[in-house]
């Protein structure tokens, strides 16, 4: 397997430094993906509540359908609320402008309780990062990549940004100015 197949290719030290660095990937990737799957879930979960509610309340329509866009593009970092919002409106927008209005005042207030509270909860540590390195990570990708840059920019940013921090902090010890960096 692969891990005989590095100490095969590589002095046993090197060899344990490049499978510390996979373990690295591999735990960075597992925990972005899997909290935001998690993330979305509740998202979706909260959204079909209100949804439920509101059936009740306003008869409004297509609960599960929404809830799953909802959900679903939640996935996608910054952008994808917007982006699951736009047709779950219009979706509601046929059969009530009210119930649209309602709906996109709670999504704005879902989204920031899930960008200011519940995904970070979840997400702390995951990838190291802060706001302003996600955003840039999403966007540098995104121009890069395409759509697949959108879900795949944090967690590889990550890594790159890990790498080298590691890296700056190595070449200061060697050089005796660690004291530069705080």
């Amino acid at each position: 397997h692969g891990k005989a197949l590095i100490y095969a290719a590589c002095k046993p030290e090197r060899a344990e430094a490049l499978l510390k660095e996979f373990f690295f990937i591999d735990r960075t990737f597992v925990g972005f993906f899997g909290g935001k799957i998690l993330d979305s879930a509740i998202v979706g979960l909260i959204c079909y509540v209100f949804c439920l509610i509101m059936t009740v309340a306003a008869g409004f329509q297509n609960a599960v359908l929404i809830s799953v866009i909802i959900g679903v593009t939640n996935v996608i970092p910054y952008f994808g609320p917007f982006i699951g919002a736009a047709p779950a409106a219009l979706l509601i927008l046929i059969s009530s402008p009210r119930n649209c209005l309602i709906f996109l005042v709670f999504i704005v207030i879902l989204q920031q309780f899930d960008g200011n509270i519940l995904g970070p909860k979840l997400l702390a540590g995951s990838v190291g990062l802060t706001g302003f390195w996600v955003l840039f990570a999403i966007t540098l990708f995104q121009g890069l990549f395409g759509f697949i840059g959108i879900l795949v920019g944090v967690p590889v940013f990550a890594v790159i940004y890990d790498l080298v921090r590691r890296w700056v902090v190595s070449g200061l010890k060697k050089h005796g100015k660690l004291d530069v960096l705080g």
